[in-house]
């Protein structure tokens, strides 16, 4: 395959300077039409993403999604964002947000009932959510998105991709693209497998990567705690797979069934009963918003739904992994590994089974009258999924296949041992983004723990501290040429946090962006220039690092997130209006003196009790100097301003040089010394 040339050519034939984000380029221009820069598989909302920051950067890209709709379980049932911080992500996921609410504003006005519903833009139709990433996909002129579309094969050059094979689905025609880059943004991990790429399937022993909740486990998800049976022995089983419903209240806008559904046998939900007699479908022990509880369900057979108003009469409807009778698991175990056929046939059988159980709880003449009456008042809406029987087209796929990259991150990365106040989770220099739901997996076997209290697999929402997520998990060990945003390297219980559609669509941002990058460095995505990636995502608000004392109007909110990647912070808190003391100073000078390869010849600091403003501007001179940013001839106030280190691009109070340093000013500094250094490095 022919590598082409990026270098930017300025307006009268010169060469220009070229940036180093890399992110200046144009497009390449094709050969022929099936020739693409970006490739990515999966209309999920991370394939979406990935495909709307590529395209924006420059990149021509194809989209492609076996489904005849794009979006995923976002426009597929799952009406709400699961992110309990929504300081914690932003990028892309937020502008999503932002058009939601846009969208219920215009139609029904700000003071209106669905806008509070949507909560600013985090719960949605699923016809709503399809519509947005609709919207935002129309909009680059540079992609070219083709539903309907079943990924057969990867064309491989030794170790690197080179093309795959699709086949459309209602013609039956084969079609090959190449492209430099691919994202296998699919849920089931199929372009890496299809690569030869390695991965993980099924859940790691406790003793694999040293985790407290992997494996075998019974977990109180009241108390928080390991009951007595579990083995932290691993397996090749998987979390159940079920479907995410839209439901309504409207009866002018409700489904009715009227007979029973396909394939539908009472015995598959009898266990229930028993769950009602033991008080399984009681009201929980703590409550929070977005889970999903009404009082009125609690101790009723509708408890084994769990129930959260979006906009519009609707809700968004979970299946309730808690009851013992709970008829969902051990039927997905071949789903990653099968073949279409296969797929669409555990596919059908969830469905039918999903559908049985709404029946069952409108309609069962064992189930208290008074609880059928409050379930019937629930139907799946008349304009929802108009072309799929009012059902929702995308299985929940929970887990799948894992790729096993360049770093597995595990529940030790993501789970904070001790004081907040002294101590963070992982640090990691390549962060591209933060990570912040709770660790959360469905059930696994029907076994049922000693205590039936709860079966076997179900994680129920144990707490994480907000984490650091390295590019390297999206990064196969061997295979070139391909990033994985969503099937990404982590073990089992890492992945109960990771599988979360804003934290997905967040890695997709990154993924365009790193394919981009790499496409006009000429590179292998193994070999990207982290820092440059780092910057790009800066610029396009993704949180790398999460601090929970930082405000985003602070000047120092963006430099922050860079530094804290590289070791600065060693809590979550960023303290950026607090003087610096000489000791923090000094190692945040070796830190990047060690990034930027320097010796050390810069002022010394020991025994001085306060850092002043004049001090630092010292030490950044001679920074500069050192590094070859400036020479020693240069002067060097007028240097310093040159490239970007004015007193006034890093002070808070520009006027008082006599005042102490504070944290943030120095973050600054540093920064856009370092950016400067970097960009005057990449001139041509």
């Amino acid at each position: 395959m022919e590598r082409r040339n990026f270098i930017k050519i300025g307006a009268l034939g010169t060469v220009a300077s070229v940036n180093w984000l890399g992110s200046c380029f144009p497009a390449s221009q094709d050969k022929n039409e099936n020739y693409i820069d970006i490739l990515i598989a999966g209309g999920t909302p991370s394939g979406i993403m990935a495909a709307i920051a590529a395209a924006r950067l420059g990149s021509r890209v194809i989209l492609t999604e076996h489904q005849k709709h794009i979006g995923g379980m976002s426009a597929s049932g799952l009406g709400k964002s699961d992110i309990e911080n929504k300081e914690a992500i932003a990028g892309l996921f937020k502008e999503f947000t932002q058009k939601v609410l846009d969208f219920y504003m215009e139609k029904y006005g700000k003071d209106s009932e669905n806008v509070k519903l949507c909560k600013e833009g985090y719960y949605y139709e699923p016809s709503v959510a399809e519509l947005i990433f609709n919207q935002m996909l129309s909009a680059e002129k540079n992609i070219t998105v083709l539903v309907h579309r079943q990924l057969e094969k990867a064309i491989m050059n030794g170790d690197k991709i080179t093309g795959a094979v699709f086949k459309d689905r209602a013609t039956g025609e084969t079609q090959t693209f190449e492209a430099n880059v691919f994202i296998d943004a699919t849920y089931e991990g199929d372009l890496f497998a299809l690569a030869g790429a390695e991965y993980y399937l099924g859940r790691e022993g406790r003793d694999d990567f040293n985790e407290e909740h992997a494996g075998h486990i019974f977990f109180d998800y009241d108390e928080k705690v390991i009951l007595e049976g579990s083995t932290g022995k691993g397996d090749n089983r998987l979390p159940a797979y079920t479907y995410r419903l839209c439901m309504t209240d409207d009866p002018g806008n409700s489904f009715v069934m009227s007979s029973p559904p396909p394939g539908y046998d009472r015995n598959n939900y009898i266990g229930y009963f028993d769950d009602l007699k033991e008080g399984r479908l009681s009201a929980p022990k703590e409550f929070k918003e977005g889970h999903g509880y009404y009082p009125e369900h609690f101790d009723t057979m509708v408890r084994v739904f769990s129930f959260t108003k979006i906009p519009n009469n609707k809700y968004d409807v979970n299946i309730n992994p808690r009851p013992l009778g709970f008829p969902f698991v051990e039927l997905n175990y071949d789903y990653p590994e099968a073949n279409w056929e296969e797929r669409e046939k555990i596919s059908k059988k969830l469905r039918e089974l999903t559908l049985g159980l709404i029946f069952f709880v409108q309609n069962d003449p064992e189930i208290p009258v008074e609880q059928r009456e409050l379930a019937r008042g629930y139907h799946l809406p008349l304009d929802e999924f108009t072309d799929n029987g009012h059902f929702p087209w995308q299985l929940y796929i929970r887990e799948a296949r894992r790729l096993k990259g360049q770093y597995t991150l595990t529940e030790n990365d993501v789970r904070l041992k001790g004081d907040e106040s002294k101590n963070r989770n992982t640090v990691f220099y390549d962060s591209i983004i933060t990570g912040e739901f709770p660790i959360d997996s469905f059930p696994v076997p029907k076994e049922p723990s000693p205590d039936r209290k709860v079966l076997e697999g179900y994680i129920g929402l144990l707490d994480v501290s907000p984490y650091q997520v390295p590019f390297r998990i999206m990064v196969p060990e061997k295979i070139k040429g391909l990033i994985v945003p969503v099937a990404a390297s982590t073990s089992h219980v890492a992945f109960s946090t990771v599988r979360m559609e804003p934290l997905w669509m967040g890695i997709g941002q990154v993924a365009g962006i790193a394919a981009n990058l790499a496409n006009n460095l000429e590179t292998e995505i193994q070999n990207l220039p982290i820092n440059q990636l780092q910057k790009v995502l800066i610029d396009n608000d993704q949180i790398l690092t999460y601090f929970e004392d930082i405000d985003k109007n602070d000047k120092a909110f963006h430099t922050v997130q860079f530094w804290g990647t590289k070791g600065f912070f060693d809590s979550y808190f960023a303290r950026t209006k607090d003087p610096i003391t000489p000791t923090d100073l000094k190692r945040w000078i070796g830190k990047l003196e060690n990034l930027l390869e320097l010796k050390t010849t810069t002022p010394p600091l020991n025994g001085k009790d306060m850092v002043t403003v004049s001090m630092f501007i010292d030490v950044i001179s001679k920074l500069a100097l050192n590094s070859g940013l400036i020479k020693p001839d240069d002067d060097p106030e007028k240097s310093l301003v040159q490239y970007g280190l004015s007193t006034s691009s890093w002070l808070y109070n520009p006027d008082n040089f006599s005042l102490p340093l504070l944290r943030g000013e120095a973050c600054i500094a540093f920064y856009n010394l370092f950016v400067a250094l970097q960009n005057k490095s990449f001139e041509i």
